[in-house]
């Protein structure tokens, strides 16, 4: 690591290079700020003194932090002006050393300093690779499954071409849905989103469709529905499942004809929209119950696009948390081992939606800039209070929690106790199946 030592008393200039020599660091002493920005260029940290002749030390901080804001910053200021120096924290410092200081505590800060400088540095990887890479619009994924959702949403964006999104809630599915309407020749126009299983069945047709003024009790004025506002956009029409027989029909017509009425009206009105449905259900399950129609789902259902459950694709649980801790925390928040460990580890029923508001929350509570495993707060529930099961489908009198526990104990009786091969047996890595037995009460003792 290259560090710049800034000072223009030559003997402590000495000293600190001799130090920070001593510690394998490669160093660079100059006697004045002026030197300093010409040899600025691959420095991985600045030491700098406050007062110096000519240019001082907070005009250098300054230039450094606006032109080169990934090299952190340490300053050195004499006993009694500890006001400076909490001014240059306050534009941009990391540290600060109060003269005279001991090499020890040099040796301390400079270490903090450089790793800061390596989370930056990090921070930025991650950040471009999420950006490049591993991303499609506002999607984050680098595995199998998400990559196929990439190629399919980069196909199947630029025509008209009706798509369906299945997968469990939580996935994505409006986010996939966005990132279709952004990259089609639509993206100038509405992207309008309806979530149908939040319609009540006798407001739905109005919602969706429009009415007339006095086509019902209260409709004092004429109101166009939803269709009609993403007029030359998209409609999302999320949990499709939950449209009643009624609608569908009303539905179907749109998807064929591009035509509808509001209600209350006898015009029939033209439309061009592009449709995206989502559903969390089994639709082919529905339409063999006589719930949906069988026209309807054939309509829909052109281009079909499974989004895989995060437990599925726990490849991604390392970059979509680094995602998160970057929306909710201020630049400098990490995750300990242990915490990506317990991500890892957690089956995630509430899938992208649950990791994004377990990160969110954990960052709120959390005491410094690294997470600690206490401190990813999941959502476990109660233990010991689940509801029973449904007869037939775990073994009498068992809850999920006993029946994990009888699974992991048996792992462990065929590898003898040895973790790793019982986590081989499991399919889960080692840490996962210690962070297992630690959530149901197996006392983890160390023997591989």
């Amino acid at each position: 690591m290259k560090i710049l030592v800034v000072e223009d008393e030559e003997k402590l200039r000495r000293v600190i290079e001799l130090q920070l020599l001593g510690e394998e660091y490669e160093v660079v002493p100059v006697g004045s700020a002026e030197e300093a920005v010409r040899k600025l260029e691959g420095a991985d940290l600045v030491l700098t003194d406050l007062k110096m002749p000519g240019m001082d030390g907070l005009t250098l901080l300054e230039k450094i932090t606006h032109e080169s804001p990934a090299i952190p910053v340490i300053v050195m200021t004499a006993f009694g002006n500890v006001e400076t120096a909490v001014e240059a924290m306050k534009r941009g410092a990391v540290d600060f050393l109060q003269k005279p200081f001991s090499l020890d505590h040099l040796t301390t800060v400079v270490a903090k300093a450089l790793e800061v400088r390596r989370l930056r540095t990090e921070n930025q990887r991650l950040k471009e690779e999420l950006e490049t890479r591993y991303t499609f619009g506002n999607l984050i994924g680098r595995s199998p499954g998400m990559q196929e959702v990439f190629r399919l949403v980069e196909k199947v964006a630029p025509s008209r071409t009706t798509v369906l999104l299945c997968g469990e809630s939580g996935v994505g599915k409006d986010m996939v849905a966005r990132a279709i309407h952004f990259h089609s020749p639509r993206r100038t126009q509405p992207l309008v989103k309806i979530n149908c299983s939040a319609l009540p069945e006798n407001l739905m047709e109005s919602e969706l469709f429009g009415y007339e003024k006095g086509a019902f009790t209260g409709a004092s004025i004429a109101k166009p529905g939803k269709f009609e506002q993403a007029d030359q956009g998209t409609v999302f029409l999320d949990e499709i499942g939950d449209v009643p027989m009624a609608v569908q029909v009303k539905l179907l017509r749109i998807l064929q004809e591009r035509e509808y009425e509001r209600l209350g009206s006898n015009r029939t009105r033209q439309i061009d929209v592009r449709v995206i449905a989502a559903t969390n259900v089994d639709l082919r399950a529905a339409l063999e119950g006589g719930r949906f129609r069988e026209d309807l789902y054939y309509r829909l259902n052109v281009m079909p696009i499974n989004i895989p459950s995060l437990r599925e694709r726990r490849e991604d649980i390392p970059a979509l948390a680094q995602h998160f801790l970057g929306k909710y925390g201020d630049g400098s928040n990490r995750l300990s081992g242990g915490a990506l460990d317990k991500l890892l580890g957690h089956d995630w029923p509430g899938n992208v939606r649950e990791l994004e508001n377990v990160i969110e929350r954990s960052l709120l509570l959390a005491a410094g800039e690294e997470l600690t495993a206490d401190e990813i707060r999941i959502d476990m529930g109660p233990r010991g209070k689940q509801a029973s099961a449904e007869p037939g489908f775990l073994p009498t009198g068992m809850t999920l929690d006993d029946y994990e526990k009888s699974i992991l104990k048996e792992a462990l009786k065929r590898a003898n106790g040895n973790k790793s091969q019982a986590a081989r047996l499991l399919g889960i890595t080692r840490n996962a199946l210690r962070y297992r037995l630690g959530q149901i009460g197996i006392e983890d003792k160390e023997t591989d």
